[in-house]
């Protein structure tokens, strides 16, 4: 970690001075004034958390994590309730003033944003909002000041030339740096309490692990607490001291994460466990498949053992002796220059075929091309060389009439649900719409289809006649998935369909696609960040770094011989839900990172 001044000894003298518990939360209720009704999003919660200390909130959407930390800084809407109280160092915060609040954030409590791209201002540099941060709560900061302590705290979390960051645009930072710069202004006047919110859901697994080093190492300096809001259990073994299990807006079970990860008392916490991916369940030898759902009080969910086990089967056999469903044959792909922009290949020699049945996870850092061999595969981008044949067509060389033939026989699901659903189109008629343009079925039948395809990506058939922005982005992705599969496709491209996926919503869709899949044989090109899902799914993985294919193969060759230094540290930066094991992985990755000369980019 890059020395900075006496900053840490003096904010460490002066936490020593402060009581054992910062925050207390005691029957904290949070309601929702809807249509004349209220309705409950945190009921009596009651919790401590103590100086230095990472508290996880774990649970699905819709569970109150979030919901009921806002309250903390007065942070939620109008048309909300709070009631109990809420104590910061001894001092209630419900029912202070708006000035009171305002010293407080960012002050005494500050918070890392989901989305760093929407919580950071477009219009103005990094290097400003951190200084306009800092001169908010100190009206005495000289600019130059503000100035040197923004390109120090740039500097602290590790982003890369920070003086010249400091001049940049958020759209001109990579997601890993956006989500640094997010981090500097949140830690730039030394809070007590820090609320994390998913700080790592849209960040591929190398990225992700830098931010959780950056995060450890700036809790152990600053010696503050932290409140990590989080569905990924990787990331909480690897970070949180203890959990706080959360379900329908009620705290169902809490303690050490020792406790909770290996004797969880719960039925709801052991679903949530049995669901999250683990790095390494692909090896069915070493895995009890256990029973194939796990029962809660509400559903059931598959366990991720019983998936691996019934996705064993699906390919096995010769099947290079199949014509390929898609197939890339020394492929080049180039995005032509626009306007200042210039032209450049975004991928270079590319050998790969999919067969009939098998789904091949494409895995690789953000910019690595992954999305655009997706979006060739379809014909949405042209080929520069080589030969790309999909669903018995030649791409290379098809006219729009043939492309229009291939469509109805792929389906997509594209990264980001929210742009890819037409905002004023009611989603039963988004689902509906590849049904009624391929004239397989309308009027009854076409509805009676939509509503078959919302219960199959578990979403309510009354939901059809809502929009897109009344539903959250899991079930957004739902609709896409639906969409997607509406036809019975062939060729499935699947582009980060799980990564805004709670992880008992991402098991059942793990099973939904490994139960089509055997019904309809279909091939799947499954784009992903998450190597633990591409472990449980994938038959061959295909490893993708600047444009190029480095390393393909089986999945036990690429996730337990891995030769290529790449796909190493790929692997090596991979969160697994086991905190013992995760020390273990996070010192084998120091080591792994100190030997191969490695740096956060």
């Amino acid at each position: 970690m890059t020395d900075t001044t006496g900053i840490d000894a003096d904010i460490a003298a002066s936490r020593d001075a402060l009581p054992e518990t910062i925050l207390e939360v005691d029957n904290l209720g949070i309601e929702f004034w809807v249509e004349g009704e209220f309705y409950p999003a945190a009921i009596e919660m009651k919790y401590q958390v103590r100086r230095g200390e990472v508290l996880a909130i774990v649970g699905e959407s819709g569970s109150g994590k979030s919901t009921s930390s806002m309250a903390l800084l007065g942070l939620l809407p109008e048309n909300s309730r709070v009631t109990g109280s809420i104590k910061l160092l001894g001092r209630e915060l419900r029912g202070v003033d708006d000035a009171t609040l305002r010293s407080l954030r960012g002050n005494e409590i500050a918070v890392i944003f989901q989305e760093p791209m929407t919580a950071l201002n477009p219009v103005y540099t990094i290097g400003f909002q951190i200084m306009e941060a800092l001169r908010s709560h100190d009206r005495d900061l000289a600019p130059s000041e503000a100035k040197e302590r923004a390109i120090e705290l740039l500097r602290m979390v590790e982003m890369p030339n920070p003086e010249q960051s400091f001049l940049k645009y958020p759209h001109q930072l990579s997601g890993g740096q956006r989500q640094r710069a997010m981090i500097a202004q949140s830690i730039s006047c030394d809070p007590l309490l820090l609320i994390a919110d998913e700080p790592t859901t849209a960040l591929d697994v190398t990225v992700q692990a830098e931010v959780l080093d950056l995060l450890r190492n700036l809790h152990k300096r600053l010696d503050s607490a932290i409140i990590l809001i989080t569905h990924d259990m990787g990331v909480v073994a690897d970070l949180a001291d203890r959990i706080m299990v959360m379900k329908n807006g009620v705290v169902v079970e809490s303690g050490s994460v020792e406790k909770i990860f290996h004797d969880p008392q719960h039925p709801y916490t052991q679903q949530l466990l049995a669901s999250v991916p683990h790095l390494g369940l692909g090896v069915l030898e070493d895995v009890e498949p256990g029973p194939d759902v796990v029962a809660t009080e509400t559903s059931t969910v598959p366990s991720v053992s019983s998936i691996r086990v019934r996705a064993s089967g699906a390919a096995e056999g010769s099947i290079e002796t199949r014509t390929p469903v898609l197939h890339f044959e020394d492929v080049a792909i180039d995005y032509p220059k626009r306007g200042r922009i210039p032209a450049f290949r975004a991928a270079e020699h590319i050998d790969l075929a999919i067969y009939p049945g098998e789904i091949v996870g494409l895995v690789g850092e953000s910019g690595s091309g992954k999305t655009t061999l997706g979006r060739a595969a379809i014909g949405l981008l042209p080929i520069a060389g080589g030969k790309l044949t999909a669903v018995g067509t030649d791409i290379s060389h098809a006219s729009q009439k043939e492309l229009f033939a291939i469509r109805r026989k792929t389906g997509i699901v594209f990264q980001d649900p929210a742009s890819s659903l037409n905002p004023r189109m009611p989603i039963g008629q988004s689902i509906g719409e590849p049904i009624l343009l391929a004239e397989v079925a309308k009027g009854k039948d076409l509805d009676r289809r939509v509503e078959e395809l919302l219960t199959q990506v578990e979403l309510p058939r009354s939901y059809r006649n809502r929009f897109p922005h009344e539903l959250s982005g899991g079930q957004r992705q739902r609709v896409g998935i639906a969409r997607a599969l509406a036809l019975a496709p062939e060729l499935l491209v699947a582009d980060e369909p799980t990564s805004a996926l709670d992880v008992s919503v991402q098991a059942r869709f793990l099973d939904l696609l490994q139960e089509l899949q055997q019904q309809l044989q279909f091939a799947c090109l499954f784009i992903s960040h998450d190597l633990a899902v591409v472990d449980i799914l994938a038959h061959r993985i295909a490893v993708m770094h600047h444009g190029k294919l480095v390393e393909t193969g089986t999945r036990d060759d690429i996730l337990r011989g891995a030769t290529d230094p790449y796909t190493q540290r790929l692997i090596a930066a991979v969160p697994v839900p086991n905190p013992e094991e995760q020390r273990v992985r996070r010192e084998a990755r120091a080591a792994l990172l100190q030997r191969t000369g490695s740096t956060v980019s």
